[in-house]
């Protein structure tokens, strides 16, 4: 079984989800999946096909949390320090043709979100930046031709 690294942070974002999977979700729905029987005919209760189509989406989504946390390997950030970009490394970048910064944080591909700047360690910006220092410049294949990056900060937590 193949281990994958995630942060403390979405690691304890995994199991509050699962948590109330268990307890709140799944005992809503099964709840309403009765309630809709007593109703009668189910053949043509909607209230009962609408429920048993979201128990079959929070059943999925258990498995597949529970199968993520079973896998993942946590790796706390705030113990992480040096100049290196590594797994959990905030990089700030600066585009070397429009001087713009950009901050990212280095995350697991379950946990990766561009809306708030944590992209996954399999993106292929964040491959290219892996094991590189502070002033180095890194090249990242781009649709539009390679861009150029230098790596302006590096920090943990």
């Amino acid at each position: 079984m193949e281990r994958y690294p995630v942060t403390a942070e979405g690691f304890a974002r995994m199991e509050v989800e699962l948590k109330e999977l268990k307890t709140v979700e799944r005992p809503a729905v099964i709840k309403a999946i009765g309630e809709a029987r007593e109703h009668g005919d189910l053949k043509e209760n909607a209230e009962y096909h609408a429920a048993r189509e979201k128990q079959g989406f929070i059943e999925a989504r258990l498995k597949d949390l529970e199968a993520r946390i079973s896998r993942a390997e946590v790796v706390d950030v705030k113990a992480l320090t040096g100049n290196t970009v590594k797994f959990g490394a905030t990089v700030t970048l600066a585009d070397e043709d429009t001087d713009a910064e950009v901050t990212y944080q280095i995350v697991g591909e379950y946990e990766a979100d561009l809306k708030i700047n944590k992209i996954s360690c399999t993106a292929p910006i964040a491959r290219a930046l892996m094991g590189k220092e502070l002033g180095d410049t890194v090249e990242v294949p781009a649709p539009k031709g390679a861009k150029r990056y230098e790596i302006l900060k590096v920090s943990f937590g």
